[in-house]
């Protein structure tokens, strides 16, 4: 497939775009902006350290001129002296030094950020061929560097000539004053015209850091339909996530399956729905759902407890209080206590019949179940699709119990 033209490229990049740019070495970057940090940290470090590196030059100065016969004859002393001459000078230009490094570190830092890779160290042979190196001079980029480079000259060099042209009388003086006062005053001007210069740079800077935001935000511009194939490599294919919750529901429902022989009873409707509870004294607040279903489900539910023998009731408005309102593995709610509680009697009343004899128990009728809680009968896409969603969050909520399973 033909890579797609800038032109196709009218959205904005993502998140994942720009991290991975990043990674790869590829954030804003100024030349203009640190050319400006470097050169203005220099010039105000001399400046604002004068003092201090005319006393160490002064120094350097007075050991190196001064005349001992002793020192002449011992050529240790010279290698004192040469010690002392080069320890003054580190004094002289370390801080200078320490502030343009600095500005060196900090200039990145305010447009991109500071970048640790290791990717931009990596050979790249296409850099070696001539076609592409053409291609690069000749593209819209190789016109706009130069567009730079000429206002840099000319912004920064009207700057400091007008300066200079401004103060053509101070500079023709010069040779009419005492040494003394002349070098005096030249570094004056000299400070001047470099401040003046630095102030052009700054306007350079200024105009750079702008548009390299926005050619570096635009080379990062995406198609739509990269927008479109990222968002489907980071959600997922819907085909394959459509596979990974039928075989979620699969693996809760063979969970669920497995719970239908420890229940106590099995509420039927008596063949739509089917909801099986299990409470244990001692152990639980209150009876628990701990199996549920419709249709197929259900009639899989009634199967498995009539191979392992648990009482089985039917409630139709009751069945369908329990499947609409419990969770697996939940606790009835209070609203249902009463009806249930009517159940687990006959439960325990059946069980007692079959293990002694006497009379057999009457299936308890006229339960009471709420009719806010009673959502009556759904159609079997509805409840297929209920209980498709109450499976894979049971199946996301208990992965820990599946695990047991």
């Amino acid at each position: 497939m033909a890579e797609e033209s800038d032109l196709e490229k009218t959205e904005s990049a993502t998140p994942k775009r720009l991290e991975k740019a990043r990674e790869e070495g590829q954030v804003a970057r100024s030349r203009e902006l640190a050319s400006f940090a470097l050169v203005a940290a220099g010039f105000f470090g001399v400046w604002g350290l004068s003092g201090s590196i005319n006393a160490h030059l002064q120094s350097i100065l007075r050991g190196a001129f001064t005349f001992d016969h002793a020192m002449v004859l011992d050529s240790h002393q010279m290698m004192i002296g040469a010690a002392n001459a080069s320890k003054e000078g580190m004094l002289t230009i370390f801080p200078v030094l320490a502030m343009t490094a600095f500005a060196a570190l900090a200039a990145p830092m305010a447009l991109g950020g500071w970048l640790l890779t290791t990717k931009t160290l990596a050979p790249k042979f296409d850099r070696l061929n001539p076609m592409t190196g053409l291609g690069r001079i000749f593209s819209s980029q190789g016109p706009i560097q130069l567009g730079m480079s000429l206002l840099k000259t000319i912004v920064v060099g009207g700057m400091a000539g007008w300066t200079i042209w401004s103060h053509k009388a101070d500079v023709l003086g010069l040779l009419t004053k005492p040494i003394e006062l002349a070098l005096a005053d030249a570094m004056h001007l000299l400070a001047v015209t470099c401040g003046m210069a630095i102030g052009g740079l700054f306007l350079v800077a200024a105009a750079d850091v702008p548009y390299q935001m926005w050619s570096h935000a635009k080379k990062l511009r995406m198609s739509k339909e990269e927008v479109k194939r990222e968002h489907k490599e980071s959600e997922g294919d819907p085909h394959i996530k459509g596979k990974i919750r039928q075989q979620q529901r699969a693996a809760a429902r063979r969970r669920m399956m497995q719970q239908v022989p420890t229940a106590d009873v099995i509420v039927t409707n008596p063949t739509h729905f089917a909801v099986a509870l299990k409470y244990t004294d001692g152990e639980m607040r209150a009876p628990k759902v701990v199996a549920k279903g419709v249709d197929l489900v259900a009639a899989r539910i009634r199967e498995l407890g009539r191979e392992a023998n648990v009482p089985m009731l039917e409630a139709p408005p009751l069945a369908r209080a329990l499947y609409h309102n419990v969770d697996l593995n939940r606790e009835i709610p209070g609203a249902l206590y009463g009806a249930v509680a009517q159940v687990l009697a006959w439960v325990y009343q059946l069980k007692r019949y079959k293990e002694d004899g006497g009379d057999k128990p009457d299936d308890p009728t006229d339960l009471d179940v709420p009719k806010e809680l009673d959502k009556g009968m759904v159609s079997d896409a509805d409840a297929d699709q209920e209980a498709a969603d109450t499976l894979t969050g049971d199946d996301n909520s208990n992965t820990s119990n599946g695990a047991a399973a």
